[in-house]
């Protein structure tokens, strides 16, 4: 792996070396495969539009994220950082230096890259759902439909069109996370072929559109116990799984830069809470009078909502949760992620459900 290693410590040299005034657009890519995103941003956008893409992205992200968390565990991913600073593939005192930024200093393993899975996982679900919508109907040539399908042309350049884009951003996510030496481009390249598969898999998995509040905590509780039954019987092995903890607090050029929710139980804690408020706000009584009610369809009751969530969402974003404990902040993200599907899918809909209500009453 050293000689891999090293070809993509080269690559890093040469964007950080010739591509710096870009510095500006690929910190901003990198952003933008955030995993955080997909709950604060995509994930509202398209509940509201569809509660089965909404639905879909949800649990191809969260299950997509665990994964990534094992294979972390099981692979022992290096990262530039940190690896260019204890390697002994470098002789005479000969060992790069690489620039590291605000969002370099990620605590856990490298491989493979959770903002490439995450970012390729969600834009999947996004780009087919866009393209299903828009399938030509096989009628369409003899009926004029009250759907969205298109002419065979016009999908044809749509969906050129689309997978386009969705490579550019891919691409660009995956340079951004090389050039702030926090991955090797192998390990990017793992992780967007991963999270395509996992979105492709939720595809013939229909059932978690329709799926309980006990599958919901089954599946919680099933992630959880496998995680820590994992971490433990390597423990007992004498293999320490936050050895790259370890490793961030020591080579990470500025001590402020590592984050506890960089930690690998912090996304674990997460999803679970991701996932847990998911399944207890679609089967809730709110979700089922709002969404599902008589104004459920309304365009006005959607864009009323989208607009809701993302403006809460963000001011709920900046409340900072207590790092002094390890395991209050752990508790703290469940809950803190848990209220998110759950503000988004049931308590939001219903005010605004309310709301429509009492301005109706009014009006008539």
């Amino acid at each position: 792996m050293d000689l891999v290693h090293g070809s993509g410590v080269l690559v890093i040299q040469h964007l950080q070396n010739n591509y710096r005034e870009y510095h500006g657009f690929l910190n901003f890519m990198s952003t933008v495969g955030d995993p955080r995103n997909i709950f604060l941003v995509y994930f509202p956008l398209w509940f509201h539009l569809s509660h089965k893409v909404g639905t879909k992205m949800i649990w191809s992200a969260v299950i997509g994220d665990w994964l990534n968390l094992i294979f972390k565990w099981i692979l022992f991913g290096q990262r530039p950082y940190w690896w260019v600073q204890e390697t002994t593939f470098y002789h005479n005192n000969s060992a790069p230096r690489l620039e590291q930024f605000q969002i370099t200093c990620e605590t856990g393993p490298g491989n493979p890259s959770g903002h490439a899975m995450g970012s390729s996982c969600v834009w999947y679900v996004m780009i087919t759902s866009v393209l299903h919508f828009t399938r030509p109907s096989p009628m369409s040539s003899f009926l004029i439909t009250v759907d969205v399908s298109m002419c065979p042309f016009r999908f044809r350049l749509l969906r050129s069109g689309l997978w386009m884009a969705f490579w550019i951003i891919q691409i660009s996510v995956c340079i951004s996370r090389v050039f702030i030496a926090t991955h090797f481009p192998d390990q990017v390249i793992l992780g967007l072929l991963s999270g395509m598969l996992v979105a492709a898999v939720f595809d013939h998995i229909p059932s978690v559109y329709r799926a309980s509040l006990k599958v919901y905590i089954q599946t919680d509780v099933f992630l959880f116990f496998f995680a820590v039954c994992f971490y433990l019987l390597l423990k007992v092995m004498g293999i320490n799984l936050l050895w790259s903890v370890t490793k961030a607090k020591k080579w990470c050029a500025n001590p402020e830069w590592i984050h506890l929710d960089t930690t690998p139980f912090a996304g674990l804690l997460r999803n679970l809470g991701s996932l847990f408020g998911l399944g207890l706000a679609v089967n809730s009584e709110m979700f089922l009078q709002s969404c599902k009610g008589k104004n459920g369809n309304k365009t006005r009751f959607k864009l009323m909502c989208v607009a809701a969530t993302l403006t809460c969402l963000q001011l709920f974003d900046l409340m900072k949760m207590p790092t002094h404990t390890e395991v209050l902040f752990y508790i703290l993200s469940f809950c803190k992620s848990a209220s998110v599907p759950l503000g988004v899918v049931a308590v939001i809909p219903y005010c605004v459900h309310l709301l429509i209500g009492d301005e109706d009453r009014k009006l008539s």
